[in-house]
């Protein structure tokens, strides 16, 4: 029999009450991103604390400043989230019922798009606050990393976002009759790579770790933009790579295109994650090498 890993009994909510004949849930998911966003908070004041991390002894913004910045960042992440969910892995259902594209408690959001919101939405406060960008972003993406770890541990509580089939003994059975859908069945049961633990362990441990080494051991925010390369370009290869065994959305699999490749050219293809951060990966190395070069030529 095929060895692999059943999945646990485990609820995607903590706990629910009922006031008035309505009932209210805290969500595993919901909490992930509480705790992230307070996470992120206190190791952006504690990095503003700390002068010497800064160039000139200055850092680029008062730590108070921080909770009117997050309140802009919270709207990045759910506007851009989800308006990037529909644009990038939406259905033409949204066509016909615009109205879904508002219903966010439904599912749906794409972190592509809730990077961009949050670029967006740091701009424009930093341009109304007239404080450095760049310091700013690297402010903001070392803290990035404790939410993207809860997010993808919520993400396997609630049984989504799971892998393609794989025969190796770390594989989960993952519950419902989607998971369980393998097309060439591996075995009496359908096993599938645990990809929300890939990604909380390169996109959670492995990049907060690399970050929060760079900022306090090697004096990156010395660096205008160093980190915000480092966050682009360690997390877009991160997913690229991740995507190599992680399902695809139901949309992009069709009978001619099992793998689900959403952009195909000569027989080479990719699928909408790896497409999307190929960009990011351009972009963060060249980020890194403006850092360095322009640090180099102020040595």
């Amino acid at each position: 029999m095929q060895a692999m890993i059943q999945f646990p009994d485990l609820s995607p909510e903590i706990f629910s009450i009922s006031i008035g004949g309505m009932e209210f849930a805290l969500r595993w998911y919901a909490l992930a991103y509480i705790v992230g966003i307070v996470i992120a908070w206190r190791l952006a004041v504690a990095a503003l604390k700390r002068p010497a991390l800064w160039p000139n002894q200055t850092p680029p913004m008062r730590p108070e400043q921080v909770e009117d910045l997050l309140t802009w960042i919270v709207l990045g992440v759910i506007l851009g989230g989800r308006l990037g969910y529909v644009l990038f892995y939406g259905s033409g259902s949204y066509l016909t019922d615009p109205l879904e594209i508002l219903r966010v408690w439904e599912g749906g959001m794409a972190f592509h798009g809730g990077f961009v919101g949050v670029i967006v939405a740091c701009w424009i406060y930093a341009s109304r606050n007239n404080i450095p960008k760049l310091a700013m972003a690297d402010l903001v993406a070392h803290t990035v990393a404790p939410g993207l770890l809860l997010g993808r541990l919520a993400n396997f509580v609630n049984a989504e976002l799971w892998g393609r089939p794989t025969d190796l003994p770390w594989g989960v059975a993952f519950p419902g009759s989607a998971a369980q859908d393998c097309g060439q069945a591996l075995g009496e049961f359908c096993s599938r790579h645990p990809s929300q633990l890939y990604e909380a362990l390169m996109e959670g441990l492995v990049l907060g770790a690399l970050l929060l080494w760079l900022a306090y051991r090697r004096g990156a925010f010395h660096k205008p933009g160093l980190i915000l390369g480092a966050f682009m370009a360690t997390y877009g290869a991160a997913r690229f790579l991740v995507e190599f065994v992680r399902q695809p959305d139901t949309q992009f699999i069709t009978p001619g295109n099992p793998l689900g490749l959403a952009w195909q050219i000569d027989g080479f293809g990719l699928t909408q994650g790896q497409a999307l951060s190929l960009p990011m990966i351009i972009l963060g190395l060249i980020f890194i090498q403006r850092a360095l070069s322009k640090s180099e030529r102020l040595a």
